[in-house]
């Protein structure tokens, strides 16, 4: 445990992560991006899930591939993808409210999706008062996570340094650059997720997200103490300072 960061943010993935995968929001998701490639680009529908493996693979999502490689406007994708019927797969979470309510840090949410969506997403859950801010792919100039310029955005429209920052991902390589970047990462279990080791990258791997809480309590209490000893410190030595200018 790395007890001399001084944290600041929580900053949470939503899709996956706020709620259990098997929801099945993803899937759906998943459904009408195809949908969107074989009705509005002509993509013949047996090479759609090739296609969009491969721009996941190089870009982070199939909107950045499509973007670059079909010049698609990327409001009319957000809209097209994102149009389900949420509450048909998600509900109201006190448990989750309360769970974040227990965590002493400012809370912001960082997306591939929209910000529509994600509004939509916490409204249902009942979590959107927890969160500060929500940043989603516009914010990165439509480049999306992994790719290091979603977090270095992240962090400048923060004001922030990695280190001050906790990321909780579903997904091991969103979360491996931010962690190689120096900030703390939470690998939330997703039993989905492509066949990849992330338990190497993560700071902390939780079962559920409702494990977030106690599992960064002494992470966090460490990081409070460190910053009132940094503090103590400072003011001692402001105070020395003082005393020998007076002598």
């Amino acid at each position: 445990m790395d007890t001399v960061r001084r944290f600041r943010f929580l900053l949470c993935d939503l899709d996956d992560t706020l709620y259990p995968a098997h929801a099945g929001i993803m899937k759906v998701v998943g459904e009408r991006i195809g949908q969107f490639m074989v009705n509005h680009l002509d993509v013949p529908p047996e090479m759609a899930p090739s296609l969009r493996r491969l721009f996941r693979e190089r870009y982070g999502t199939t909107m950045r591939g499509l973007i670059l490689h079909y010049g698609i406007d990327p409001e009319h994708y957000l809209e097209f993808v994102h149009d389900i019927p949420l509450t048909d797969f998600i509900r109201p979470n006190p448990a989750l409210s309360s769970m974040l309510g227990n965590i002493d840090l400012t809370k912001v949410i960082l997306t591939n999706a929209s910000r529509e969506h994600a509004l939509r997403v916490l409204a249902i859950l009942g979590v959107q008062h927890h969160f500060a801010q929500i940043m989603d792919v516009r914010d990165f100039h439509y480049h999306s996570k992994p790719h290091r310029y979603a977090y270095r955005r992240a962090l400048q429209i923060l004001q922030a340094q990695p280190e001050e920052c906790i990321l909780v991902e579903d997904m091991p390589r969103n979360l491996a650059p931010a962690v190689a970047m120096g900030m703390f990462g939470v690998l939330v279990h997703n039993p989905y997720v492509e066949a990849e080791d992330g338990t190497d990258v993560a700071d902390i791997y939780v079962n559920d997200i409702l494990e977030l809480a106690d599992k960064l309590q002494p992470i966090i209490a460490a990081s409070k103490s460190a910053r009132r000893q940094t503090l103590r410190l400072s003011r001692a030595l402001r105070k020395r300072s003082t005393s020998s200018a007076v002598l």
